[in-house]
Parts: structure tokens; sequence; C-alpha cells
């Protein structure tokens, strides 16, 4: 059997993954293609205990190197658990947001070293990485009218972070990305999501079968 393909989108607080990952479960779905979406942290019944440990906004929050742990087991949980036996079935699996996530929020956020989010990922999940991974890049302006829509002052305990922060995030997608073409797709977030949609299908045209 062939294996299936893993397909990550990443990006900032209101880049639009979850609708995304919908969209593009919808159109593989169409060309015949199974497809598991799912999401970081998250997607077990552990992995999804440990989100509420993390974006629960009671109490103090985590040290970032206890957050950094605490997002690498409800990866290693999920990759053991949902992602690989997916793939091996010949399924594709669609994940909002993955290892760059902690990459650019516990490393440029959160100042762990780049070195340390990667060791940590692969003592818990092997190294796994996305066949292509769909940076979605949105201006602070547009950012900024989405959360106010979705949110309102409701932010969970990480997108409630500072604009200094967020930045900080920003900033080092785009460091991966500028490191990695090979493995990453940038898509221009600001348009309408049918516009992002065929950004996205077109950078996964040489995946497709």
């Amino acid at each position: 059997m062939t294996r299936g393909k893993f397909i990550a989108f990443e990006g900032g607080e209101g880049a639009g993954k979850s609708t995304q990952a919908r969209l593009l479960a919808e159109a593989l779905s169409a060309r015949g293609l199974t497809c598991v979406i799912t999401r970081e942290p998250g997607g077990t019944a552990g992995a999804e205990a440990i989100r509420a440990l993390l974006l629960g906004t009671e109490g103090e929050g985590w040290h970032p190197r206890a957050e950094a742990l605490l997002f690498a087991a409800a990866r290693s949980d999920h990759v053991e658990r949902l992602i690989v036996p997916a793939l091996e079935r010949g399924e594709w699996v669609i994940c909002d947001r993955f290892v760059d996530s902690s990459r650019a929020y516990q490393g440029g956020g959160s100042g762990l070293s780049d070195a340390e989010v990667l060791d940590l990922h692969r003592i818990g999940s092997g190294g796994l990485l996305p066949d292509l991974t769909l940076l979605i890049e949105v201006s602070p302006p547009v950012v900024a009218a989405r959360l106010a829509a979705r949110d309102g002052d409701q932010a969970d305990r990480i997108g409630g972070r500072d604009s200094a922060y967020h930045a900080a995030v920003a900033a080092a997608f785009r460091r991966f990305a500028d490191a990695e073409p090979a493995r990453f797709a940038r898509i221009d977030g600001d348009g309408t999501a049918d516009a992002v949609r065929s950004a996205v299908l077109a950078a996964l045209e040489p995946l497709l079968p």
C-alpha cells in the first residue's frame, strides 16, 4: 500500500488555517482521496487533555520549558496514535499546526533554542516532518480584524500574548520558510478563503496523484 501524505498548515493567529484545512480535505475527498483532519495540540484524547492545560487561562501559566515539554508530549501521542497509523493506511493527514509551531512559539516567541525544540521532537515523535508545510502569511491589520471578529476579548492563553510576542513568532516562521524552501509553500492569506484555497491547491499539485 502506498503511504499517505502528511500536510501541515502553519501560521500565526487568525491566519485561517482551520478553514483552509477543511477546504483542502473537501477538495481531496472530491478527488477520491481519504483524508484525516486533525490539529495541534490535540487530535487524540490525551493530547486534547494537554491542550486544555496549555491554552486555558486559569492560573499563572507555564514556564517556556514546561510549555515546550507539554507540547512535545501531546505531539508524541498524536503522532503515535493518529498520524502515523493514518499515513500507513494510505490516508492523507491534514494537520492544523505541527512542530514548526513549537519552533516558532516556544522558540521564536518564548526564547528556547531551535535545537532544543527539535530535540524534544526527535525524542517524542521520531523527528517526523510533513511532506509539505503550507505557511499562511497574513498582514497584521487583517489579523487584527479577524481576531476581533473571532475572539473579541476571549483569546486563549497563547493567542492573548502581546504583539511583540506574535511579531517574533511571525518572524520565526519566515526564517524557517526561507531556510527550507523545498518543505514550505508560502501562501498569501490576506485574500478571500476561495483565493487562498486556490493557492493551496496549486502548491499541492506536485504531490497529487
